[in-house]
């Protein structure tokens, strides 16, 4: 018997996910994943015969994904953030493409630092990938990571050890372990639960079942978490320019923008939106 070839492969698999209404870009990760190839040997492979065990997995995993929704980067165990191979499962969220800009705002702010030691706490870290980016991108910098899950701790201190990043993690709700802290941060950053439960049956399936309902829900129309870091930001030793940057529901910008402004009067507070031009990112200073 012949054995498929890798295009063969990848069109019953693309036909059989749109079939089942999933996306048919899954068909390549699985496939590229069961076979170990980078995107540049992918390409010249396409023609390759595919070793029987290895169709039998792949076919397994197209068609639990096509069956269930179960997240493909569940099913590899894996996800690209910001360059980097995050480990991932069921106890947190998946990374989103959004949250890079989050990341890189906060790049963009701590530039004109350079060389001079800054402190960063991540509140509700998950796979830690703010953390560990930061972390790794910013030689100057001393970060702090909490979530209140110790099961996503565990994923994000995989994830630091793994790629070498050196982070103090905590657990506890929001910033409730460095209430004591004397010394002040130079940014507070978050991508905290945001969605509300009444919007629950509108996310698809993928997202709905499988993704932490912890890291995804919160009450008050998903606006709880930030009144709750807000107020315990109020309560922390702040400096003149210590930033604090959320991440944000495309319908929450005026929200946080306003609360933040209620508690801190003085503040200078900016709304950002993400490459889909939604409003995806709020960063204030002046806090004191």
């Amino acid at each position: 018997m012949t054995q498929m070839k890798i295009y063969e492969v990848l069109n019953w698999a693309s036909l059989f996910l749109e079939e089942a209404n999933r996306e048919s870009k899954v068909a390549e990760i699985l496939i590229r994943h069961h076979l170990g190839l980078s995107r540049q040997e992918w390409l010249l492979s396409l023609r390759e015969p595919i070793p029987e065990d290895k169709l039998i997995q792949i076919k397994t995993d197209i068609k639990k994904h096509a069956e269930t929704g179960i997240p493909v980067q569940h099913l590899t165990g894996y996800e690209e953030f910001y360059g980097r191979s995050f480990q991932v499962n069921r106890d947190v969220l998946i990374p989103r493409p959004e949250t890079e800009e989050l990341v890189l705002a906060v790049k963009e702010y701590l530039a004109s630092k350079r060389g001079e030691p800054v402190r960063i706490v991540d509140i509700g870290t998950g796979s830690g990938i703010i953390a560990v980016t930061l972390a790794l991108e910013l030689d100057n910098a001393e970060v702090f990571a909490m979530d209140i899950s110790e099961r996503a701790l565990k994923v994000a201190e995989q994830n630091a050890a793994q790629l070498h990043a050196k982070i103090s993690f905590w657990q506890g709700n929001f910033l409730s372990p460095l209430m004591k802290e004397t010394t002040s941060f130079d940014v507070i950053v978050s991508n905290p639960p945001y969605i509300a439960k009444s919007e629950a049956s509108e996310l698809s399936d993928t997202v709905r079942n499988f993704d932490p309902e912890l890291a995804l829900f919160a009450e008050e129309d998903g606006m709880e978490a930030y009144y709750r870091i807000i107020e315990q930001v109020k309560q922390m030793p702040l400096k003149e320019d210590t930033l604090l940057a959320f991440e944000i529901g495309y319908t929450q910008g005026e929200l946080v923008k306003e609360y933040i402004q209620q508690v801190f009067p003085d503040s200078h507070v900016k709304i950002r939106q993400d490459i889909n031009g939604k409003d995806r990112i709020v960063l204030a200073t002046h806090l004191n």
